[in-house]
């Protein structure tokens, strides 16, 4: 391995996380997806919150060709990616306190809802705190976190909990902490972050594993297509509007 490349030793380090969750997380997974296939069947509506770039995850299965048409994202102002100025205001926003009530209180989230909830850390004030009010108000909530952060750092929410704390199901991404998968003798500081892709993956294989478990009870999932292909307008209408109600990306 002498002659690797920092991108092959960046890839290798991803594939080997993607390696892990696949043999490690897959019951959580299989929990995972057929809670979404039994909140749709249900009724129910799906929405996903991640702050900073744990958003990117999230808005990675929101209205997205091959994805499930009745994901929504729960944004929070200021939170939701990069694009805030300055960008530090966004890690300071998710150590607010009250921030998440007041986004869940104006929010359509319901009893019978399931909600996502993305957080690397899983240590601010913001996700905790999502994660407690949701489920009080009947949501089932969906963690994707690093549980190691649990056990290497300290909560920023009063209760001393973490994400992980808090939900019904938890998928673990087995990211170190301070996510930089390499070093370097000359280079002062580790780099290359892996959660956007091994996180962005779990939740892929959790919404293939909701639309087969879907169509294994006889119900179509509500599936969009890519705008690219011939029909796919007319077929992501068709879904668009049988599910309008649960849709609220449109509004």
């Amino acid at each position: 391995m002498g002659d690797s490349t920092p991108a092959d030793r960046y890839l290798d380090a991803a594939i080997g996380l993607l390696q892990r969750v696949r043999e490690e997380e897959a019951e959580a997974v299989a929990s995972a997806g057929a809670l979404l296939a039994d909140t749709v069947a249900s009724g129910g509506r799906l929405f996903a919150f991640g702050a900073g770039h744990s958003s990117l995850a999230a808005q990675d299965v929101v209205y997205r060709a091959g994805g499930l048409a009745l994901m929504n994202l729960l944004a929070v102002p200021g939170v939701v990616g990069v694009d805030v100025m300055p960008a530090t205001l966004g890690s300071a926003l998710e150590r607010v306190d009250g921030l998440a009530a007041a986004v869940l209180d104006s929010s359509p989230l319901r009893a019978g809802d399931v909600l996502v909830i993305i957080s690397l850390s899983g240590r601010n004030a913001l996700p905790v705190e999502m994660a407690i009010n949701a489920r009080a108000l009947g949501v089932r909530v969906i963690g994707v976190t690093s549980v190691a952060y649990a056990t290497e750092t300290t909560s920023r929410h009063a209760s001393g909990t973490y994400l992980k704390d808090h939900c019904d199901i938890v998928l673990d991404s087995k990211i170190a902490v301070g996510d930089a998968e390499l070093t370097h003798d000359s280079v002062p500081a580790p780099f290359a972050p892996a959660s956007t892709v091994v996180t962005a993956a779990l939740l892929q294989a959790v919404m293939a594993t909701a639309a087969v478990d879907l169509a294994d009870r006889g119900i179509e999932p509500p599936l969009l297509r890519s705008g690219n292909v011939d029909g796919g307008h007319d077929w992501n209408g068709r879904v668009l509007e049988q599910y309008r109600d649960r849709i609220f990306y449109r509004h």
